[in-house]
């Protein structure tokens, strides 16, 4: 049979295109050659679309310096990226499937899922309202309040009220108690993330995450095990959930620097929790995914108490897929392999139903 093509889409404009550069090594990797065509396109941060030619290229980082382009066009015809080599010529590459390996702001957020969808190309991941939602985290919180599961109470701010502090201040004090969580909406990795135990820390950490996004959350504190649950499937199909995975965050909070450049954090699959916890979360990371309308796959974080409440936190629509994300080890926990996850999301990528 005739191998198909894939464009393996990575990098991007967001805080994240580093952590994504990691994760497409993993994806690319596990991606069957036998039946794919395998089409690596990096975005740079600066938006520039690039061919890649191997995944060392994107291991060493050389891939950035490409002089190929690789753009993928909106035509619902003729479904193509329009590559221009060094010399400006261009070609024509058919796309029969795409994996958009991208995490954050234009890559996570619906916008380029808009750009599959005008092409009419099946890909991998949450579509458009599902992406858009579960990367904006104040308005997850409003979609899940509808569907009754514990969550943080929140307050919304947007940047241009910072101009009035005194009273963004006085209306997060009316609401909630120190200490708080203060973080952009739409940032992924834990970027400008702060926690507040004052007001004059509350300020700062407002101009902190105002900084990142337009939109800020601030949230009550919840002392509890920090866990995440993997779910794939959506749409007519069955969604799966995984056991759940802990944090043991070596910092105050699983921050970017606590995640990616402290090796003293660790996860661990299976931890010792009750088995009806471990349900009930299975069941909320379900509720949650079908309730933001979610298709392929997604990771739902929860807090769980020292009095086994179970608090959820957020969740990530294109999870990571690095040596160290808990999305790929979750289900390898449950006999699933990197390749055969691969696999599986590609396949059901063709099963979306608009």
């Amino acid at each position: 049979m005739e191998k198909k093509n894939i464009a393996v889409i990575f990098g991007g404009q967001s805080s994240e295109h580093d952590i994504s550069c990691l994760s497409v090594c993993n994806v690319a990797d596990n991606i069957d050659t036998e039946k794919w065509n395998v089409i690596l396109i990096g975005i740079t941060t600066e938006g520039g679309w690039l061919l890649a030619d191997s995944v060392d290229s994107i291991r060493d980082g050389s891939w950035a310096q490409s002089k190929r382009r690789a753009e993928l066009s909106p035509d619902a015809v003729r479904k193509h990226v329009i590559i221009t080599n060094e010399d400006g010529r261009t070609e024509e590459q058919r796309i029969d499937v795409i994996f958009p390996v991208l995490h954050g702001k234009y890559g996570e957020d619906g916008t380029i899922q808009g750009l599959f969808e005008l092409a009419k190309i099946p890909y991998v991941g949450c579509g458009v309202l599902a992406s858009a939602a579960g990367m904006d985290k104040f308005y997850t919180k409003i979609i899940v309040d509808t569907i009754g599961i514990r969550q943080a109470a929140f307050v919304g701010v947007r940047a241009y009220e910072l101009k009035n502090m005194e009273h963004v201040i006085s209306r997060v004090e009316a609401r909630l108690s120190y200490p708080v969580f203060v973080k952009p909406s739409k940032a992924g990795s834990s970027c400008g993330v702060s926690k507040a135990l004052n007001a004059k820390e509350l300020e700062s950490a407002l101009l902190k995450a105002a900084e990142i996004d337009s939109k800020i959350l601030v949230e009550e504190y919840i002392r509890g095990r920090e866990v995440e649950c993997a779910v794939f499937g959506g749409g007519s199909k069955k969604v799966y959930a995984t056991g759940i995975g802990e944090i043991l965050a070596a910092a105050d909070f699983y921050d970017f620097d606590a995640k990616y450049n402290n090796p003293d954090s660790k996860t661990v699959v299976d931890p010792d929790v009750p088995e009806y916890i471990v349900e009930k979360i299975r069941d909320d990371a379900r509720d949650i995914f079908n309730a933001i309308d979610g298709y392929g796959l997604a990771r739902v974080d929860f807090f769980v108490t020292e009095d086994n409440e179970i608090v959820f936190n957020e969740i990530n629509t294109m999870p990571g897929f690095t040596a160290i994300s808990m999305y790929p080890m979750l289900w390898e926990s449950r006999g699933i392999s990197k390749k055969q996850l691969v696999n599986d999301l590609i396949e059901n990528a063709f099963e979306r139903i608009y």
